[in-house]
């Protein structure tokens, strides 16, 4: 004897989205009211560095470990860590994250995934100044040109996700030291 049985109907498969941990949409609001009744404030960020011996540098940072610098081994380097000009680059690109996620976070966004591309052009033809090519000016050492490529996933179309990312590019404080000659100076310690 057969028992029949009603034709089952499978459930719809479901797609579940990981979004990228948030960061606090309210303090956020806090911050930026108080950029917006105190726009000329600054904050100070402090490093220490210290040379361990031919390029390799540990430079102390707060609590952190110390974010080890060395230059490649063509360079004269053991290649132990990233190099000075991407460890610049690093900066950029950890700035230009913190600004997408704020954006975002400020215009109700999520995020699902978010990566930076960076690279620049460097020369170093004065060999940090060490008799290479004497007649170099500032503007020609250093980085010629950076590009970023920025892949970022949400729910939000590519139009909004693309005003994003150029907002925080305009406010990244990262970047805007790089396009903008600001005051430097250096001198020995006392």
């Amino acid at each position: 004897m057969s028992i029949a049985t009603a034709p089952t109907t499978a459930p719809a498969p479901t797609t579940v989205k990981a979004y990228l941990r948030p960061i606090d949409r309210d303090g956020l609001m806090a911050f930026a009211d108080k950029g917006r009744n105190n726009p000329g404030s600054r904050g100070t960020n402090k490093v220490h560095t210290v040379m361990e011996g031919q390029y390799r540098s540990l430079s102390h940072v707060g609590n952190h470990q110390p974010v080890v610098v060395d230059e490649p081994l063509h360079l004269f380097g053991q290649d132990t860590a990233p190099a000075p000009g991407e460890i610049v680059l690093s900066g950029l690109g950890g700035c230009l994250a913190v600004g997408v996620t704020a954006v975002a976070t400020w215009k109700q966004v999520k995020l699902t995934r978010l990566e930076i591309f960076m690279e620049g052009d460097i020369g170093n033809p004065a060999a940090w100044g060490a008799g290479g090519a004497l007649q170099k000016m500032p503007s020609e050492m250093g980085f010629q040109a950076i590009r970023v490529k920025v892949l970022v996933e949400g729910d939000a179309p590519r139009e909004v996700l693309d005003e994003i990312v150029q907002h925080a590019n305009f406010y990244s404080p990262v970047a805007n030291t790089m396009r903008n000659p600001i005051p430097f100076t250096i001198s020995l310690a006392d």
